[in-house]
């Protein structure tokens, strides 16, 4: 069986991290006997044909040099909000990778075209599923819904995306129910992403109080909540800030304010190894996003057998279940944020506890052993599939 995955996230190299698990997926699918070829944006740098793990990767290029920066920012939607220029590449995107997929055939006659993100990915691949006359799957990963809840004008094309979809996707039980309410003829199934399950677990280097926020910095991820909380805490944690984002400046400068500035350690964006490292000494991850998909970072964490601090929101309550995996707070309560932060604080060997409980959930859960399961029983059972 062949499999044309079309996305624009993408890992650019060895241990890059966006999307990385679409990687990771698309290996385990080798093991059960499906070829998987990528079609993703070209970077700085980096080989316009690749190949990892042996999956195929080949890059469009979608504007001038200068202009080439809507990928592998997590910034695009807000970039084409605000940008005559960004609007114009994106333009130029949907177009060089509709076309560089259609000339892919030439080499890789897919059964199946998976489009991850249905925008804009999504469009291309429903397109290209006319033109080739071959079933698409679409999975929804959390920040293309929050496009189609935002602007009004986009959910036409929304909508198209799933009627001309074979299967839909959702990477959490939230994120399906979600689709329901732009949609409500989409009958989205769950399927989650794998986590690296090989790459993430205990370490012997934990710590006393001290707290980690992996996640870009922008309002979504929620650091302003965890630095609200973390000035109503006792004066023990110490908090590391794993990540990048517009809102950086912003953040530091309401740390100052809040007098906590001196508890606080950026460490800018980290290679996969070193994150590994962060969760391992970490006395708990906290993470103070809304409306995520999924939430890799919590399933991570669990895996080093660290504690998990969230929000009750999204898809991170199929990762943390309170009080058997973790602790949930209520969205945006930084009270009870700094409550339970205090209780990681005083009460670790309980935290522990429940950690361990979680690694056990993620290894079942999360696997990309499973993940690669689950997709493939999805692949077998699409209307017209050619006999592989």
């Amino acid at each position: 069986m062949k499999v044309l995955f079309l996305t624009h996230s993408f890992p650019r190299y060895e241990g890059d991290a966006p999307g990385s698990f679409l990687l990771r997926l698309a290996i385990a699918l080798r093991e059960k006997g499906v070829r998987v070829h990528v079609i993703a944006p070209a970077a700085p740098g980096v080989s316009e044909r690749d190949e990892f793990g042996g999956v195929t990767v080949e890059r469009f290029r979608y504007a001038p040099a200068q202009y080439e920066n809507l990928a592998y920012t997590g910034n695009m939607a807000q970039d084409v909000a605000t940008s005559w220029a960004a609007r114009f590449a994106l333009v130029g995107f949907v177009g060089a990778e509709l076309a560089r997929s259609f000339r892919a055939r030439s080499s890789f006659d897919p059964d199946v075209i998976h489009a991850h993100w249905w925008f804009p990915s999504g469009l291309v691949a429903a397109w290209l599923s006319s033109l080739l006359r071959r079933p698409l799957v679409t999975t929804l990963h959390g920040t293309d819904l929050r496009l189609a809840k935002s602007i009004a004008t986009s959910r036409p094309l929304f909508r198209y995306v799933m009627r001309k979809s074979a299967r839909v996707t959702a990477v959490s039980t939230w994120l399906a129910a979600e689709v329901t309410t732009l949609d409500g003829r989409a009958m989205p199934e769950v399927a989650p992403m794998p986590v690296a399950t090989e790459k993430f677990g205990p370490g012997q280097t934990r710590e006393k109080n001290r707290l980690l926020f992996a996640g870009r910095l922008n309002s979504q991820k929620g650091l302003h909540h965890l630095l609200h909380g973390l000035a109503a805490t006792k004066p023990l944690a110490h908090l590391d800030v794993v990540g990048e984002g517009s809102a950086g400046p912003e953040l530091r400068a309401l740390a100052s304010t809040l007098g906590v500035a001196d508890r606080v350690t950026w460490h800018g964006q980290v290679d996969q190894l070193s994150l590994v490292r962060h969760y391992q000494r970490a006395t708990a991850l906290v993470v103070p996003s809304t409306d995520e998909g999924l939430g890799l970072v919590a399933a991570e964490a669990l895996l080093c057998e660290t504690p998990v601090i969230a929000f009750r929101s999204g898809g991170l309550v199929d990762v943390v279940q309170h009080e058997t995996t973790g602790i949930l707070v209520n969205p945006g309560d930084t009270s009870q944020l700094a409550a339970a932060i205090d209780e990681v604080v005083d009460d670790a060997a309980h935290m522990q506890a429940l950690a361990r409980a979680g690694r056990i959930s993620v290894l079942s859960a999360f696997s990309p052993e499973s993940a690669a399961a689950r997709y493939f029983d999805i692949y077998k059972g699409l209307p017209g599939m050619r006999a592989a």
